[in-house]
């Protein structure tokens, strides 16, 4: 249910044309959620998109870099364990693809990972001189850990909004995923 209340400034003569609202979208009664718009262009509002995705850009990545100097790993070293915590396994140099990094540097950054307990270094079925990368059991624990705040605030976040916001929430972030795909194959043919 969406409710519309006038909002007037006092001080400010405003033609008849000029006005504002302020948006109360009510999930229930204990749930109110209130946000200040003045009668933007569409201009404006694209504007205001833009910025809220780099913030949102910025403070992940402020968030990851945060993590990973408490979890005791650098940034590259956190970002190849939540790709292969996605995965499942790789090669070592799926890795270095992944990470931009040298073979060189990609051995130093799995052994560190590897002396931190949080992957494992298996042979290759497929190539006998080959080895595979894996996640250990026990870092999958530790990560849920290390993340549990930040998913229990996505999760209360998220269950905030009604179905049809969240359709158009997860469409947006998905069209996102694929224009920086797209944008970053562009780069690649360069």
């Amino acid at each position: 249910m969406m409710i519309l209340q006038p909002y007037v400034q006092e001080s400010i003569s405003l033609h008849p044309q000029e006005f504002s609202y302020i948006i109360k979208i009510l999930d229930n009664q204990d749930n109110v959620k209130g946000v200040f718009m003045t009668e933007s262009t569409k201009a404006d509002l694209k504007k205001r998109v833009l910025m809220a995705v780099r913030d949102y850009g910025i403070n992940l990545t402020q968030f990851r870099n945060a993590m990973s100097e408490w979890a005791g790993l650098n940034v590259t070293d956190m970002e190849c364990f939540r790709f292969l915590s996605l995965k499942g396994i790789a090669t070592p140099s799926e890795l270095a693809r992944y990470t931009g990094l040298t073979s060189g540097a990609t051995t130093t950054m799995i052994d560190r990972l590897e002396k931190a307990g949080l992957v494992e270094r298996q042979p290759n079925p497929n190539d006998r001189r080959g080895t595979l990368i894996v996640t250990t059991k026990s870092s999958t624990e530790k990560a849920a850990s290390w993340f549990a705040s930040a998913r229990q605030a996505q999760d209360e976040l998220i269950s905030s909004y009604s179905e049809e916001e969240l359709e158009i929430i997860a469409d947006v972030f998905e069209q996102f995923v694929n224009l920086w795909k797209q944008e970053r194959e562009k780069i690649r043919r360069e």
